[in-house]
């Protein structure tokens, strides 16, 4: 599985709020949550844990939309509304981007894929992994060893 040249920077879709990431992602994900196809207006969406100290926002002022959790926050642009990424308020330690906002996402591979309990029939992602709700707590440690192991 490729990892991105870094740093890399993408844009929402009118280009307003742009985006860097420094650092390799923790681990790929799909999620076909209907939650996540609702947003995404598609079968599923696409994520990268990015540590949190290698994420900045670099132009704009992306907004929270979506669900308006008190654990999820989903930054959005406040002019197309392109879902960029989400902030766990309880875990600081990486961000989850929408790796299709950057400039270049053809390196991307969903490495695990969630709640397939949801999936529509014919929706495929390839991923190694494929839990029916979110994995358990105590998998994310070895999930994210595989997944860096691999890149």
């Amino acid at each position: 599985m490729p990892m991105p040249v870094l740093p890399m920077e993408g844009s929402c879709r009118c280009g307003q709020v742009r985006i860097r990431i420094s650092a390799p992602p923790l681990l790929t994900m799909a999620c076909h949550c209907r939650g996540c196809q609702k947003m995404s207006a598609s079968a599923f969406s696409c994520s990268a844990a990015i540590p949190s100290e290698g994420f900045e926002v670099l132009e704009g002022e992306p907004v929270i939309g979506g669900v308006h959790g008190d654990d999820l926050h989903h930054y959005h642009c406040p002019h197309c509304k392109s879902w960029m990424f989400t902030k766990a308020t309880f875990l600081d330690a990486f961000v989850n981007i929408r790796p299709t906002m950057l400039d270049d996402a053809s390196w991307f591979s969903p490495f695990v894929e969630t709640y397939t309990s949801a999936k529509l029939p014919w929706a495929t992602t390839g991923a190694t992994h494929s839990f029916p709700e979110f994995p358990p707590m105590e998998a994310y440690e070895a999930l994210t060893k595989e997944f860096l192991a691999r890149g």
